[in-house]
């Protein structure tokens, strides 16, 4: 017996010894043989980045006109589920799943419900801990439904769901102001302020440790080594979106109504600091639709043409050559300068003339003769003088893809004999839209020329960690009396000359038309009789004390015929200009007490019969109706009486607020159950859906203001 018991623990102590032995032999080899196991082990897990919230890129009020908005990618640990519990809800995920990403209807080929359940049936055989489920990214609103699917709904610990965050940039207001907000590509480069300001909206990412799974996949671990993310900070631009809107709106209006052009530009800048309120560029793609596709504002240098006259009257006139009242002599509308022949659009030419009219219908011979009468001979003054006044100065913008002025002289190759008579009248210089408003915007500012910018500030948090105050790139680029007559001239092409149908009653703009030439790609101005043009107006409003400049250029395609700015660009500056009138509270013309009263009765706002009775009764003004039963009325004016009519807000259908006053409009909107909108100040002068449209409870109506109905 006791030899029995001995000979049981000598073979248990053989075999732990034999134990023993072999994980001793396993332990050597491991840290001595085959030492490059510990790869295999630290391969295992992996650092990760974790990307940063990327800042947004706001307008000037605060709306952001890019942003990160947080979508979700789903993913399954199919490990998690109990066998019996997979099995009894699986077929109805695979369906719940298949339905769904079909109805998202991206256009992407879908999985059937057949197909998603292999597909999980697959992964839980392999114990597949991090199934992607789809590639497709989904909103919070999606992502709170699929937490509702069978089997899902169990949560993450009994049904297995994974969420990974995923952001995805957005530009809430669609395309506008689309090349200049920019992007950024996969590969790191990119354009405009996403890309200018790339350091700073980016953040810093964080990192956190992953695990390999079997099959190649990934699994985020909890770990103190974990480092989280910082959110990158916010940009504010310049961009005032009102403007914006209205600019890009006028653009697209004129270009729907010009076969011929190819692409277009349009340019606002706040006088008194160089602040950019808005940006519109326009290129037309091969479907034909026009698109903001490439920056013509700031990269684009092409000869200006007539607008470049300013430069050069401005020149004369702080030179001391010539003043606005000189005559000059425009002949035939012919000047032979050497190789050159320059033409005036007139046939027959304007013969004598002064300097002022000579600029008010956009002589080009009589600018290349004051041109040759003063600076033959010693063309370096000339250039001196519009280097002095900035003109082709590189800005440095704060965006990117800003293109190079080019101002040639006298020593270089490029200067043949007619050059001087050439630039004289726009050409024979490159100047982008930019360079040429900023020149604009100087001489609007008494020759105080300020930086063209388009961002305001860096915040972070709420708060501003960084402020960009107006820059002046010259304090004089000439004299206050130059800048003034200048500003005379300009307002004279507006009342006498080649932008006379931009004149109006309610305030004053002074500006300047150009028409020129573009170059055919390799060389020349015609091909087959056909000629590509720049048409374009730049100038500044309102003319007594300028608030704003703006210029405008349409870039016609290979055409017969002519293109000119007046006709063209002038247009859509004036409805740029209008807008940022009668959108501007605090620009009306002042009360001095001799304006004539009114021979009619005043316009009445509709709303509560109650407050427009006792205002008229207050005026002693009788109104024509009977009494409201509603307690709202709405009121028709003429010489003789006012109307009232009862409004009967109805609760099946939208009610008619236009003619009332903000107030009174949201008042009825929102107790009949919807959410209002509304652009511009003043009374209601349109509705969005229109009264008496059928909508949902809790839709928004949008509301367009005006001031005195203008």
């Amino acid at each position: 017996m006791t030899e029995s018991i001995f000979k049981k623990i000598a073979i248990i102590y053989r075999l732990a010894i034999i134990i023993a032995f072999v994980v001793i032999i396993r332990i050597a080899y491991l840290q001595f043989i085959h030492s490059e196991d510990e790869k295999d082990v630290k391969i295992a897990f992996v650092r990760e980045k974790i990307e940063a919230f990327r800042g947004d890129i706001l307008a000037r009020d605060g709306r952001p006109l890019a942003t990160s908005v947080p979508y979700y990618e789903l993913r399954m640990d199919c490990n998690a589920p109990q066998t019996d519990t997979f099995d009894k809800y699986v077929d109805d995920l695979a369906k719940s799943l298949a339905e769904f990403f079909k109805n998202k209807n991206t256009g992407k080929q879908r999985l059937t419900a057949a197909q998603y359940s292999k597909k999980l049936r697959e992964a839980k055989a392999k114990k597949n801990r991090y199934l992607l489920l789809n590639k497709e990214w989904v909103d919070y609103s999606e992502l709170e439904e699929i937490k509702k699917f069978p089997l899902l709904r169990l949560g993450s610990y009994r049904g297995g769901l994974i969420v990974v965050n995923k952001y995805k940039r957005t530009n809430p207001y669609g395309r506008l102001a689309y090349r200049t907000i920019g992007y950024m590509k996969e590969d790191g480069t990119g354009v405009g302020i996403e890309s200018s300001c790339d350091t700073y909206l980016k953040g810093k990412p964080g990192m956190q440790i992953i695990q390999k799974l079997v099959g190649g996949q990934y699994r985020p671990i909890n770990s103190d080594e974990t480092i989280e993310p910082q959110d990158g900070i916010n940009i504010q631009t310049t961009i005032d979106i009102d403007i914006q809107e209205a600019t890009e709106k006028a653009l697209r209006e004129k270009l729907l109504e010009e076969p011929n052009v190819q692409g277009a530009t349009a340019l606002v800048m706040e006088v008194q600091t160089g602040a950019i309120r808005a940006i519109a560029n326009m290129k037309k793609g091969k479907n034909g639709e026009f698109d903001e596709s490439y920056n013509y504002a700031i990269g684009d240098a092409t000869e200006p043409g007539s607008v470049f006259k300013l430069m050069t009257l401005v020149a004369l006139l702080e030179d001391g050559y010539v003043t606005l009242e000189d005559p000059i002599d425009g002949g035939n509308g012919i000047f032979q300068y050497k190789k050159a022949k320059i033409t005036d659009t007139k046939v027959g030419g304007y013969g004598m003339m002064d300097v002022k009219k000579a600029l008010a219908k956009s002589s080009n011979v009589a600018f290349a003769k004051l041109a040759v009468k003063y600076y033959e001979g010693k063309e370096s003054e000339f250039i001196d003088r519009l280097t002095n006044m900035k003109v082709g100065e590189r800005f440095n913008l704060d965006i990117s893809g800003e293109g190079r002025a080019v101002i040639h002289s006298p020593d270089e190759a490029i200067w043949s004999g007619p050059t001087l008579a050439s630039m004289g009248i726009g050409y024979a210089t490159l100047l982008t839209p930019l360079h040429t408003l900023t020149f604009y915007n100087a001489i609007a500012n008494d020759g105080r020329m300020m930086k063209p910018y388009f961002i305001e500030n860096y915040q972070q948090d709420g708060q501003i960690i960084k402020e960009f105050k107006p820059i002046e790139i010259s304090g004089a680029i000439c004299s206050k009396h130059t800048a003034r007559e200048a500003r005379r001239a300009l307002r004279h092409v507006v009342e006498e000359g080649t932008a006379k149908a931009l004149d109006n009653k309610h305030y004053k703009i002074a500006g300047k038309t150009g028409t020129s030439r573009m170059a055919f790609t390799g060389g020349g101005y015609e091909r087959g009789g056909k000629r590509m043009y720049q048409a374009s107006f730049a100038g500044m409003f309102p003319y007594e004390n300028p608030r704003y400049t703006a210029i405008v250029v349409l870039y016609s395609s290979p055409m017969f015929g002519n293109f000119y700015g007046g006709s063209k660009a002038g247009p859509v500056f004036k409805k740029i200009a209008d807008h940022i009138y009668a959108n501007s509270s605090d620009w009306a013309p002042i009360m001095d007490g001799k304006q004539s009263a009114s021979k009619n009765n005043p316009n009445v706002n509709g709303g509560r019969n109650d407050e427009a009775k006792t205002a008229l009764n207050t005026l002693g003004i009788k109104y024509i109706g009977a009494e409201s039963t509603t307690g709202w009325s709405e009121f028709k004016t003429d010489s003789t009486s006012v109307k009232a009519r009862t409004i009967y807000p109805t609760e099946d259908s939208l009610v008619n607020v236009v003619n009332m006053g903000l107030r009174d409009a949201v008042y009825l909107l929102e107790n009949q159950g919807y959410k209002v909108s509304f652009k511009g100040y003043g009374k209601v002068i349109g509705q969005d859906p229109a009264a008496g449209s059928k909508i949902d409870k809790n839709s928004t109506v949008t509301l367009i203001l005006q001031h005195n109905g203008n």
